[in-house]
């Protein structure tokens, strides 16, 4: 039984039963049933489908909001995920025409010559809670835009977004069997994996769980998709526009309550500016509204379940313990469960594990450096790589800094934003591959080769 208890209150908010190991089988079997009919449908026409059911989901929007932060807690005031939605889909129907057009490297009165892209078959994508649609969406749009079937697991902390995002598709005309959703367990997941049911496998989460894809997956030569932890720095130069880097950096670390895959989760500020940007960075967390995420004026809600604020708190209390200062004093509201203060620390260093491990929660800490090479040193301290934010008008030196930084994504003068024409893709322990863009396109299709000699 897959269980969404509500940060909100701890209630149970929605139960799902898993499939039995035959009922899962019988889900791919469908899916590879179907798949070919649909990868035979015209391009154009594949497109018009896919983006019928994202135009559905955003129908839904006024009842996904509440439901959003019932499951994960996240304020309705922020009007949920379709704007997001919506432009990853877009830019990725915008640009399948060239993205999957064949390769011609000879038509003459010899030789035909060609390369195409071709659907792997069934392409299982396994989702995470904290962005839900979003992240579904990267994989799910082209995917069957490329004609594949697709099965989406959905994690068990937002249940009903698959069945929404599957009913939206459905409506619009994608077959049931193309695009299905699928209550699995952890077990029967692997299995499926193990026994070759899919031709690729897109997986979104942490790192263990990304370790387990991979030995399901072992030797079955399926190809795999990765995007896992992260530990995402800030750098603030000491040119930077102090107020735009404390604002946007902040919002980056805390937004979400910390749950971002590409949150900001350490910052190092130039030391003539520390002290400036820390008093900023405090200010703008103590008119934090923390509270119910169904009201209104509410900033920042729960974090999606007890055990993750828990994690949360013992990384800071362990800070705290090995010297570190907490600038926030505790909220009126933060209940010792899933209501956690946002949190501010100085005096860290990587010896904490605050420093080093991931949090996935509001809490960050902040670092004075000497200059770039001080700053490149430490954000490169780190088991994980998946986005970094370099502060600075001078574009030369922001560029110069992201060559040395290893990650999969540098922002200047941004934070925490997908751009859906760029690469999403990680380094070290954040995984391997890469969503959206052409290159998205390309993972998941296969080449395929066409060497015709005329008569």
């Amino acid at each position: 039984m897959i269980r969404c208890v509500s940060p909100i209150d701890g209630s149970v908010f929605a139960e799902r039963e898993t499939l039995s190991p035959s009922e899962a089988s019988a889900v791919v079997e469908r899916a590879r049933a179907a798949q070919a009919a649909w990868a035979a449908l015209p391009l154009e026409e594949r497109i018009h489908l896919v983006m019928a059911g994202v135009a559905n989901v955003g129908g839904m929007n006024d009842e996904i909001v509440p439901e959003l932060a019932h499951q994960m807690g996240r304020p309705v005031r922020y009007g949920g995920e379709f704007g997001g939605f919506s432009e990853r889909a877009g830019h990725m129907a915008e640009i399948a025409g060239g993205a999957l057009a064949d390769i011609i490297i000879e038509d003459s009165g010899a030789f035909r010559r060609v390369i195409k892209r071709v659907p792997h078959g069934v392409v299982l994508v396994v989702a995470p809670w904290n962005y839900p649609y979003m992240t579904a969406i990267n994989t799910v749009a082209p995917a069957l835009i490329a004609g594949n079937a697709v099965v989406l697991k959905h994690a068990s902390q937002t249940p009903l977004v698959g069945e929404r995002m599957a009913s939206a598709f459905h409506a619009a005309g994608v077959p049931p069997e193309v695009f299905q959703n699928a209550f699995l367990d952890h077990d029967t997941t692997s299995a499926l994996i193990a026994a070759r049911s899919f031709g690729f496998v897109n997986f979104t989460g942490s790192v263990s769980g990304g370790q387990a894809i991979e030995r399901a997956a072992a030797g079955t030569f399926t190809g795999v998709g990765l995007e896992l932890g992260g530990k995402d720095p800030g750098y603030v130069c000491d040119d930077a526009d102090l107020d735009a880097a404390a604002e946007t950096l902040i919002d980056g670390a805390m937004f979400n309550s910390g749950q971002c895959c590409c949150g900001i989760e350490r910052i190092y500020v130039a030391e003539q500016h520390f002290d400036t940007f820390v008093e900023k960075a405090v200010s703008i967390v103590r008119g934090y509204n923390l509270g119910n995420p169904l009201k209104p004026d509410t900033t920042i809600g729960p974090m999606a379940h007890k055990r993750f604020a828990d994690e949360v708190r013992a990384q800071t209390a362990e800070a705290v313990a090995q010297g570190a200062r907490a600038h926030i004093e505790t909220f009126p509201e933060d209940d010792g469960g899933a209501y956690l203060t946002p949190q501010i620390l100085t005096n860290v260093n990587h010896d904490m594990r605050v420093m080093r491990e991931e949090s996935f929660g509001p809490v960050v800490g902040i670092m004075p450096v000497r200059d770039d090479d001080a700053a490149i040193r430490l954000m490169n301290d780190s088991d994980f790589g998946l986005t970094a934010s370099v502060w600075t008008p001078d574009v030369a030196r922001a560029e110069a800094i992201a060559d040395r930084i290893e990650t999969g994504t540098v922002f200047m003068n941004r934070a925490d934003y997908l751009d859906p024409a760029l690469c999403w893709t990680g380094c070290k322990d954040t995984g391997r591959g890469g969503g959206l863009s052409v290159i998205g396109y390309h993972n998941l299709t296969r080449p395929k080769s066409y060497h015709m000699k005329k008569a």
